[in-house]
């Protein structure tokens, strides 16, 4: 921790000055030329500093991978308290709550007909154990549509294979919500066919032999009573190929995956107390936790940097922003939002008072647009920050669009105001859930200018005269 203390201590020296102009700026600006000059300080300050990086480094090399309700979760949340306590923030606190503690466990999965070897994958969150060695021919699906039409106990005795594609690069990732339902929902059909297990094609973009983690959906009521496996992409297209060469396929698993009962996770919130408005809170955040196959770099290592070091950076101003900045590092996120919706019920009293909330949980990768879903009059303040941020390659997006990001949800669905800052996720599912999500793959550059986006953005929002409650 020692490189983060010395840049806490450098953050905490005088005032920043504006170190350029960006562009000509409206007389009717909702933004003071004071604003505005600190925005752009913030911005080039931003764009100098290691701090994110630092704060990533520290996460990944400390504590590395943080299942949710896992000791080293545990670890995580003295971490964030250290870190908060260390960059300055006025109040450092967890916020406790009870949680179901799922363990991966070992799995082995291989080939064994017609052609013997061994595949590469990991069990799915909420999957049960085989309890003994299962061997069992493949009952082959091309995708989620198909093996939805199975008939009630079609599948007895046999292990169901859900294929499908690999997703398509895009900067937006789209797409993963439909891949994403062999995941989330295949065991409730394959379980209801009788299957003694279900294996699925990754969901992911990338070609390389590493699966896909992620949670399944209950039912409502109850999780899968059988085995959940997801299968590299690359193994994926092996039992493809020999399915269409009308070879039968017969595999060998097992799985020690399962329930361990109720365990302690919690949220860290760190806050610098607002000079003028301090009961109303601008609310940003990334999970702290991470699935336990890579160390959790780009999901969401980097969103707790790029948060964290946006608001030390505003805390180094002459003075605090008008409202309170809270940066929130939701626990068990990976496994069902269950610290943002914790949150959520801990703080439904003064709901009320979040003004504005949003996300950074998209990888670390450039900003590339600024969305939002805000009131009429705080729009127009929207518009100018965008403005602001244009020298960084970022463009205004839709005014009525953003959701504000996964731990938001709960947050957005009783009515408090959202903003995103979307990030390019060209890649981001070629590393989402595997072990391939290490902080090698983070380029300092790019999450500098995630870091200037959200300090100058936060900081107009936090210091602005503009009602943002209501909608």
């Amino acid at each position: 921790m020692s490189r983060l203390n010395t840049i806490a201590k450098s953050l905490a020296l005088g005032a920043l000055v504006s170190a350029c102009s960006f562009g000509v700026f409206a007389e009717s600006s909702p933004i003071t030329p004071q604003q505005k000059k600190n925005a752009e300080a913030l911005i080039q300050k931003a764009l100098k500093s290691d701090l994110g990086y630092s704060i990533v480094e520290s996460l990944t090399t400390e504590v590395g991978p943080r299942l949710g309700g896992s000791e080293a979760e545990k670890r995580a949340r003295d971490w964030g308290v250290e870190v908060g306590t260390r960059l300055g923030f006025d109040k450092v606190s967890v916020e406790e709550f009870t949680m179901p503690f799922w363990d991966r466990g070992h799995l082995h999965i291989s080939l064994t007909s017609p052609y013997a070897q061994p595949l590469y994958g990991t069990a799915l969150g909420g999957a049960a154990p085989s309890e003994k060695e299962i061997n069992a021919d493949i009952v082959y699906f091309r995708d989620i549509h198909a093996l939805t039409a199975v008939e009630n106990g079609a599948l007895e005795g046999k292990i169901a294979f859900v294929d499908g594609d690999a997703m398509v690069k895009s900067q937006t990732g789209a797409g993963y919500g439909q891949a994403n339902q062999r995941r989330r929902i295949g065991w409730q059909h394959a379980q209801r066919g009788g299957a003694e297990a279900l294996v699925v094609r990754s969901v992911g973009s990338d070609s390389h032999r590493f699966p896909h983690s992620g949670m399944m959906s209950s039912d409502g009521e109850n999780w899968a009573d059988i085995p959940v496996v997801a299968i590299s992409n690359p193994d994926a297209d092996h039992l493809r190929r020999l399915h269409n060469l009308g070879k039968p396929l017969s595999l060998s698993l097992h799985s020690e995956s399962k329930w361990k009962g109720e365990v302690s996770s919690g949220n860290v919130i760190l806050d610098l107390v607002g000079s003028e408005k301090p009961e109303e809170i601008v609310l940003i955040g990334g999970h702290l936790d991470s699935w336990d196959l890579g160390t959790g770099a780009v999901d969401d290592g980097a969103g707790i940097a790029i948060t964290t070091a946006a608001a030390a950076l505003i805390a180094s101003l002459p003075e605090r922003p008008k409202r309170t900045i809270r940066v929130v590092m939701f626990g068990a996120e990976e496994v069902g939002l269950l610290g943002a919706f914790a949150y959520a019920k801990q703080h439904e009293k003064n709901l009320n008072n979040h003004v504005l909330a949003t996300e950074s949980d998209f990888g670390a990768q450039t900003i590339w647009q600024l969305v939002s879903n805000v009131n009429s009059e705080a729009t127009v303040l929207v518009d100018e920050i965008a403005k602001i941020l244009s020298p960084l390659g970022i463009v205004r997006g839709g005014a009525d669009i953003a959701g504000g990001g996964p731990d938001i949800i709960p947050l957005a669905a009783k009515g408090v105001p959202t903003i995103r800052l979307n990030q390019n996720g060209r890649d981001y599912f070629d590393l989402h859930h595997t072990p391939d999500d290490t902080l090698d793959k983070i380029n300092p550059d790019e999450l500098a200018q995630n870091i200037a986006a959200y300090a100058a953005s936060i900081y107009l929002l936090a210091d602005s005269e503009i009602d943002l409650k209501a909608k």
